[in-house]
């Protein structure tokens, strides 16, 4: 049993890394097999990572409502019962993207709710590794939210920013910096953009295969044209 438990303990971890390298066909083979293993041992903490690993997949491959929803009912079944178990640690990382899918589809009361309970989470338990992304995906909503609050969306991508330095998370820089360039892009602060994502996307010196590095350089190529 303790090797089951092994097994699955690493697959949730394995589960992370290939949704943060954009492998997200990986993602869903690799959320199948833990789910069905969790479910045969009745271990309901790694059958609500597996749940919760394929609705952030459904949150970020589609924009269309049916995907969002899809994300909404798995996000929320695997958060229920993950919530259930007692772990808090990776809880924020997951209610950000169930907060993200509510914003798909309109819904920004939810949104906001939702963002709130992460970052209370993350306050009360002192663990931070997902406060870069929380703050970066709540200005993501700002910047969708009726009425369009282009300041908000800014401060909290600046703060998502100024907390990935801080920790010296490069992949989050990188996030935060993309966010924040697409929103000075869009206002017309073209040069601005480019000189905060030029220095970001150089540090890298490999990994030009994952999604989020060729999303890069795609808009620095914009930034450049």
């Amino acid at each position: 049993m303790a090797s089951r438990r092994t097994s699955m303990y690493a697959s949730n971890h394995a589960l992370l890394v290939h949704l943060m390298r954009g492998n997200y066909a990986e993602v869903e083979r690799l959320a199948e097999g833990q789910f069905r293993l969790a479910e045969e041992k009745g271990a309901m903490l790694w059958k609500a990572g597996a749940l919760m690993n394929k609705g952030c997949v459904f949150a970020l491959t589609s924009n269309s409502d049916a995907n969002q929803k899809k994300a909404i009912e798995t996000l929320t079944d695997g958060l229920s019962t993950w919530s259930s178990t007692g772990p808090t640690v990776w809880g924020p990382w997951y209610r950000a993207h169930l907060a993200k899918a509510h914003a798909q589809v309109g819904q920004f009361d939810e949104a906001w709710r939702h963002t709130r309970e992460a970052m209370t989470t993350i306050e009360n338990s002192k663990k931070t590794w997902w406060e870069v992304e929380v703050n970066r995906i709540a200005g993501e909503i700002a910047r969708r939210s009726p009425g369009v609050d282009a300041l908000d969306a800014e401060r909290k991508f600046e703060r998502a920013l100024s907390i990935a330095r801080q920790q010296q998370a490069k992949s989050w820089e990188l996030y935060a910096s993309m966010s924040l360039a697409r929103l000075w892009r869009d206002q017309g602060r073209v040069q601005e953009a480019r000189e905060l994502l030029g220095p970001v996307y150089g540090w890298f010196t490999e990994g030009f295969d994952t999604r989020d590095l060729k999303d890069a350089k795609a808009l620095m190529e914009e930034l450049d044209s």
